[in-house]
């Protein structure tokens, strides 16, 4: 286990981590650290633990709103996806549609060619 010292309003913290965190773990430490420096800046000295727990809330809104958001584009990737398989199985009637009435087209030139090259017809 790693360990790092981090800084929230003023006050060192030892804490452990994951070998390779140090530095996720300090920015973490840094960004709670300006929630906590914002809300001492609007509401002054309310005590430690008061400004820890609105600066918890503070992430905690945050967070749910980035999961409401995420959810949101969820669903869109969602639709998105129904709308392009469904418009892919359009696409794939249209083809074997398309290909048949080719195909009839294809022998139809082939019966007029043979006509205008004075060829017999052939026996199918």
């Amino acid at each position: 286990m790693a360990q790092v010292t981090v800084t929230i309003d003023g006050k060192s913290y030892r804490m452990a981590c994951d070998e390779g965190q140090e530095e996720h773990l300090i920015d973490l430490a840094q960004r709670f650290d300006r929630y906590v420096m914002h809300l001492k800046g609007s509401f002054g000295e309310i005590g430690d633990h008061r400004l820890a727990v609105m600066a918890g809330i503070m992430v905690m809104d945050e967070l749910a709103e980035l999961q409401k958001r995420v959810r949101g584009m969820e669903s869109e990737i969602a639709t998105l996806r129904k709308t392009r398989d469904e418009a892919l199985m359009q696409a794939d009637r249209n083809d074997s549609a398309l290909t048949g009435v080719l195909g009839n087209l294809a022998d139809r030139m082939e019966l007029l060619s043979d006509k205008l090259a004075g060829k017999p017809p052939s026996e199918a």
